[in-house]
């Protein structure tokens, strides 16, 4: 997220929206989508039409939107305690971590047993019932991890990732996939909340000069770029995201991740619901104990995802999470 070339204002001017001004364009301004729910919306899980409809808009206009105060801190709280301590182990390998284009951008699982697999995080409601009005009934949940941003170690200057799409491979011009992340903390330009670029999830692989299999694919090409910049709405922004939100991003949006200035670790967990038509055949891995807290949402109606899981006891998942694949180890295409 946002080095200090790009400056995020959190002006609230309207109920739901959230006007950001960037250095890189000052005379511009980009509104993403900011949804507050009622207390009858948390209680019941489940946005009202006239929510959900700024959502799906939110979505199909600028590929995010962000809603607020719908995930309990305390159980944010105690799954950041331990993911904490699981980033540092990671950074202490240096060039042999599972990092992303730089040493300050990790990729990294979170714990997958019972003791921290909260429903509130991993299977958020509200979060399934906008993916499901947007992609169609029950996705596909076949992605579960987090990218951490990292204080710089000493020695080391802070480093952006380029702009890029994680939707490297030729894809649908529709939706087809969401990204739904749950950051540990409040995320600011301080602590490197992500730098997006609202409005781009409708280009393709045209944009791109990385390919699918390199350590940096994706990227976006310098040209495509610049001419976004020049768009009367066009350009990056680099908002707040208040602890207790979720972000839910189309997979295909332009973004990047964003030096952390701050002394502490930033982790935002990333978990991708695919449309049911979509093909993609990756598979979440959880340790066993899990296996009731899934079947238990199911039976009372409140999963509606699809879950392909390949599970292991906890001895072997506690002890091997941590040596998964990051990158492009992942892949999001589908078959054929």
């Amino acid at each position: 997220m946002a080095a200090p070339r790009i400056n995020a204002l959190g002006v609230r001017a309207l109920p739901r929206t959230l006007f950001i001004s960037t250095l890189l364009n000052p005379i511009q301004t980009r509104s993403i989508s900011f949804i507050k729910p009622s207390k009858d919306e948390i209680s019941s899980k489940r946005l009202a039409a006239r929510n959900l409809e700024t959502a799906i808009r939110g979505l199909h206009q600028d590929g995010l939107v962000v809603v607020e105060d719908v995930v309990p801190h305390e159980h944010i709280d105690r799954l950041n305690v331990k993911m904490v301590e699981d980033a540092r182990k990671l950074q202490a390998k240096g060039e042999d971590g599972p990092f992303n284009y730089n040493l300050g951008n990790l990729q990294q699982d979170a714990p997958p047993w019972a003791e921290y697999f909260f429903p509130s995080i991993f299977t958020n409601p509200i979060a399934t019932q906008i993916t499901t009005n947007l992609l169609g009934p029950r996705p596909k949940w076949t992605f579960c991890s987090a990218n951490s941003a990292m204080p710089p170690l000493p020695g080391h200057a802070p480093s952006r990732q380029p702009v890029h799409s994680d939707a490297d491979i030729a894809h649908p011009s529709h939706p087809f996939a969401i990204v739904v992340n749950v950051p540990l903390v409040t995320m600011t330009p301080h602590n490197g909340s992500t730098e997006i670029w609202p409005g781009t999830h409708r280009f393709g692989v045209e944009a791109q000069e990385g390919k699918h299999g390199e350590r940096a694919s994706g990227r976006i090409r310098e040209s495509f770029l610049a001419a976004e910049r020049e768009r009367a709405d066009g350009g990056p922004v680099q908002p707040t995201i208040q602890k207790g939100s979720v972000v839910l991003r189309d997979l295909r949006l332009w973004h990047a991740g964003m030096p952390n200035l701050s002394d502490e670790v930033r982790v935002m967990l990333a978990m991708i619901h695919f449309a049911p038509w979509y093909r993609n055949g990756m598979r979440l891995t959880f340790a066993d104990d899990i296996r009731p807290v899934l079947e238990g949402l199911e039976e009372k109606g409140e999963l509606g995802l699809e879950c392909p899981v390949d599970w292991t006891g906890r001895e072997a998942a506690v002890g091997t999470y941590l040596d998964r694949g990051f990158g492009n180890s992942y892949d999001f295409d589908q078959e054929a």
